[in-house]
């Protein structure tokens, strides 16, 4: 498994995609299922759920970035991948400033 993410990434890396991180907006979409094959509008994310990492990624949309979310090898595993747009700053902090 940990040579399949590898691959992933670096695939993901050699085509300039993988960039660097920044605040989450609050809406995106959850891809889940062995292979990608449930996607839904979320995110839904449980209490007891954690989020392990993130890449952000250089794409024209929403769409490519799920499309990429559907070949995450962990997939097969139960891994839970969201699909989120980054926001300039973080719409929590703006909603309280507001």
């Amino acid at each position: 498994m940990a040579r399949k993410w590898n691959a992933w990434y670096d695939g993901l890396a050699a085509q300039g995609k993988v960039q660097h991180g920044r605040p989450l907006a609050l809406n995106g979409r959850v891809v889940s299922g062995p292979h990608g094959d449930r996607v839904v509008d979320g995110p839904y994310a449980e209490a007891k759920e954690v989020v392990g990492g993130y890449f952000f990624l250089t794409v024209d949309d929403l769409d490519e970035a799920t499309e990429i979310a559907k070949h995450c090898p962990g997939l097969s595993l139960g891994l839970i991948v969201e699909v989120r747009p980054v926001a300039d700053v973080s719409p929590v902090l703006t909603e309280v400033q507001g």
